[in-house]
């Protein structure tokens, strides 16, 4: 950790409180002509600077991703290397923002500075991680981690001694929600009515946190992709019905819906890192009254991440998208459910609106109503396990009417790209628990709102509160977590100007 020395920052033992000015600006139209007005409010935030000890509760916990983040976490915390073809392959956290990338602190006289990412406040060790979680297949994690064939041999030998000692708890199935070709795996269910499921749910995590002795407890589903929920006005528009229609029996609760409600009544900040609707209407109006944090949607691994910079370079660089394919082939077992057509359209959705807010942000190439045609294709291709295959094709209008195509062809190591975003999303999370803020106009510090948006450069779908902005472009989504926890320690936003490097007499 690094230390501000600045009159607007004040470090105690428990907390770091700064001061910052937030600065914006206000655009109105008058009398037909653009007016913006710049506009400054004072901020003061408070950190506790005290880390605690978090346990995670995964659902899907048997999964390629459960079994990948599990034993990769066990890796790095016993600093294990395997042999590999390529040779020795020592235990990292590459892939993940806030342990292998960097932010520029400042300049001194030798040039710009770096520090890790994870130095800008305290923040957990990924290695102290308690983990824990939820499966339909009841099969243990060192099994699992065979059949997922997502580690190198020698690492899982390695591995196994330790993850055969644990097995998921006894998870939710409704069949209508996932793929029949699940049903092979689903062999560790929960019995009784779907309230007597939720109560056993909240039971769980009790359990867990007792047991473990852990401070805290994040709940984040990385299971099979579920169908879309349809919304039902007096079932699962608000938190009252929602509770009540879970309490009848009504068959339109997905299990992703029912663990979100059991983690908000625990006061369990919940992270949806598939595709599908968890979060109706009812559970964010749930999480709001409880104040407990909800994020999704869907984990941003490969595809969508390359495509979000992507089309954010074009539209910014005044060059009009006017096409984007996608085709995928995996053989993992979230293509085995994808291959169902209710799930693949679930996908579909997340994949596909992640090019609105930039082509909304250029009127000059875009009329009102336009949009790029988009298409998403996925296929279940056995032979290639978790190496997703993804293929892309770009073709923009470029100057005086010419046309300009782009074609990516990306391996995707699935698992291995969505693992260290479950160690983010928990741990950016976490950290976000223990921030408050208040302006000049407010009597007393609040919390982030219960949507946390502050997640969206980890999620293809990324959830916003009500009626605020979306943003779906990479490094805009980036740059304000790092100015959120540059004002958390009293530094100004990074602003890219450099000024002091453009004038001769400096």
């Amino acid at each position: 950790m690094f230390k501000v020395e600045s009159p607007n920052v004040v470090y105690t033992e428990s907390e770091i409180v700064s001061t910052v000015d937030y600065s914006t600006t206000d655009v109105k139209i008058v009398d037909g002509h653009i007016v913006a007005v710049p506009k400054k409010t004072q901020y003061t935030f408070k950190t506790d600077r005290r880390v605690p000890k978090v346990g995670v509760m995964l659902v899907g916990w048997g999964g390629n991703n459960g079994t990948t983040v599990t034993g990769a976490i066990l890796a790095n915390k016993l600093g294990l290397t395997w042999n590999t073809k390529e040779g020795v392959q020592s235990s990292n956290y590459f892939g993940s923002l806030t342990q292998a990338s960097t932010i520029r602190l400042g300049s001194s006289a030798n040039g710009d500075v770096w520090v890790p990412f994870h130095s800008l406040l305290p923040m957990v060790n990924p290695n102290d991680l308690v983990i824990d979680g939820w499966d339909i297949s009841g099969m243990n994690l060192g099994e699992a981690m065979k059949r997922a064939c997502v580690f190198d041999y020698d690492l899982q030998k390695q591995l196994y001694p330790h993850l055969v000692e644990l097995k998921p708890r006894a998870s939710i199935y409704f069949p209508d929600f996932i793929a029949a070709n699940q049903s092979d795996r689903a062999d560790n269910l929960l019995n009784g009515t779907k309230w007597e499921q939720l109560e056993q749910i909240r039971a769980d995590i009790r359990d867990f946190k007792a047991k473990k002795q852990v401070d805290k407890v994040i709940v984040l589903w990385t299971a099979n992709t579920e169908r879309f929920t349809e919304l039902i006005e007096g079932l699962n528009d608000t938190a009252d019905n929602l509770l009540a229609a879970i309490k009848r029996e009504e068959s339109e609760i997905a299990p992703s819906t029912v663990f979100a409600i059991a983690s908000i009544l625990e006061g369990c900040s919940y992270i949806n890192g598939s595709p599908q609707n968890t979060f109706v209407p009812g559970v964010i109006d749930l999480a709001e009254k409880k104040k407990v944090f909800i994020g999704g949607d869907d984990f941003k691994s490969g595809q969508t991440k390359i495509k979000s910079v992507l089309v954010d370079f074009l539209v910014s660089s005044g060059i009009k998208p006017l096409s984007i394919v996608s085709y995928n082939h995996l053989g993992n077992n979230d293509g085995k459910n994808l291959s169902a057509p209710k799930q693949f359209r679930s996908k579909e959705i997340s994949k596909s609106n992640v090019v609105d807010d930039m082509v909304a942000s250029n009127s000059i190439l875009y009329k009102p109503g336009e949009h790029p045609d988009h298409v998403v294709v996925i296929k279940y291709v056995p032979t290639v396990q978790d190496s997703k295959r993804a293929m892309d094709e770009y073709v923009s209008e470029i100057f005086m009417g010419g046309r300009n195509t782009i074609v990516i062809h990306n391996t995707c190591e699935d698992s291995l790209l969505a693992s260290p975003l479950i160690i983010d999303l928990v741990l950016l999370t976490e950290l976000a628990e223990r921030i408050q803020f208040k302006s000049t106009s407010m009597d007393k510090y609040e919390n982030f709102h219960a949507v946390l948006s502050l997640l969206s450069f980890l999620l293809k779908a990324p959830m916003v509160p009500s009626g605020t902005p979306l943003v779906n472009a990479l490094f805009r989504q980036r740059a304000c977590i790092e100015n959120i926890f540059r004002a958390c320690v009293g530094l100004e936003p990074e602003n890219n100007m450099l000024l002091e490097h453009k004038i001769p007499s400096l």
